[in-house]
């Protein structure tokens, strides 16, 4: 009789204890779906991205003009980083740019957003057609047409002394002073079309109840302002932050071409600096140096922004 137990009781644990080997593996293989979909990406990303980074770690570490022999320099390029006042200053301007290449867009795109949002008019479409449409042109004519407009003779100068203010002209880009405002400004007209469009769209998704509750509870357009549309745009706004915030660290194309990076350092950029390094200085070990300091700071800065901005549970 015990055995008979012994072999009932066997007999039902292995009907409870077999199907769960086809259930994990059922399991195992969708864990691999999402994996075999992305693998191409990933490959791109890996040869593209990933491969030359590390290439250029290791470029860092070698004192190389680019065409003769290398030679090992350890950490001394990182130490010139840190010695050379103008490196320095670079990043420091690189991270300056975050004013006028995120919170500022990020503020006007979201006022822009919600006013747009509000206002049932049939322009609309076409007026934010024209407000995106500085995220579409090329940066290179971008900061062609803006230097012009800044000129000495430009629109902008003409502008003061036709209202009485040529006490206020000058050369702005060649400025000291203003030259890095002048630059900020371009900047931040290109984002806030950005910032705008997604904060629109972002609008768009918020429950219309939870507007209609806030009007019954007596709140103002203001309050719902703050109190509805902008925790509503938590993500949206953490999506616009990070992509401006990496295109102020990574700005080249409006600095090059508007003063490349003058007048002396004053509108200096990692990445205007990277280039004379390599192309003009020859200093390729010491480029790369700078590069792989920036993509490090961006990755912390970014790091820190995503845990800010991310949702609590």
């Amino acid at each position: 009789m015990a055995d008979s137990l012994a072999n009932r009781v066997a007999v039902r644990d292995r009907t409870v204890v077999a199907p769960a080997t086809p259930v994990r593996a059922r399991r195992s293989r969708a864990r691999l779906v999402p994996l075999l979909y992305t693998a191409p990406a990933l490959l791109f990303y890996a040869a593209f991205v990933i491969a030359p980074w590390l290439h250029s770690l290791w470029i860092s570490f070698w004192d190389w003009n680019g065409i003769g022999v290398a030679t090992w320099a350890g950490l001394d390029n990182y130490r010139e980083i840190l010695a050379d006042p103008a490196l320095r200053l670079s990043l420091v301007h690189a991270f300056g740019l975050i004013l006028f290449y995120s919170v500022i867009p990020i503020c006007f795109g979201l006022v822009l957003a919600a006013l747009v949002a509000n206002v049932p008019w049939k322009g609309m479409p076409f007026v934010r057609t024209v407000i995106f449409l500085p995220q579409i042109l090329p940066l290179v004519a971008v900061g062609s047409v803006w230097k012009l407009f800044f000129d000495d003779d430009g629109p902008f100068n003409a502008l003061l002394r036709a209202v009485g203010l040529s006490d206020f002209t000058r050369a702005w880009l060649g400025d000291f002073t203003w030259a890095y405002p002048a630059v900020g400004v371009v900047g931040t007209w290109v984002s806030t079309g950005l910032c705008f469009l997604l904060l629109y769209s972002g609008i768009g998704k918020i429950d219309p109840a939870l507007y209609e509750a806030a009007r019954l509870d007596g709140a103002r357009a203001i309050h719902e302002f703050w109190h509805v549309t902008v925790p509503g745009l938590r993500r949206e706004l953490s999506v616009a932050a990070t992509v401006t915030v990496i295109a102020a660290l990574a700005s080249f194309d409006v600095v090059y071409v508007m003063t490349g990076g003058g007048p002396g350092e004053s509108t200096m950029v990692p990445g205007v600096a990277i280039y004379r390094l390599t192309f003009t200085a020859g200093q390729v070990g010491t480029a790369c140096a700078l590069a792989v300091v920036l993509s490090l700071l961006t990755c912390a800065v970014m790091f820190a922004l995503n845990r800010l901005t991310r949702e609590k549970p």
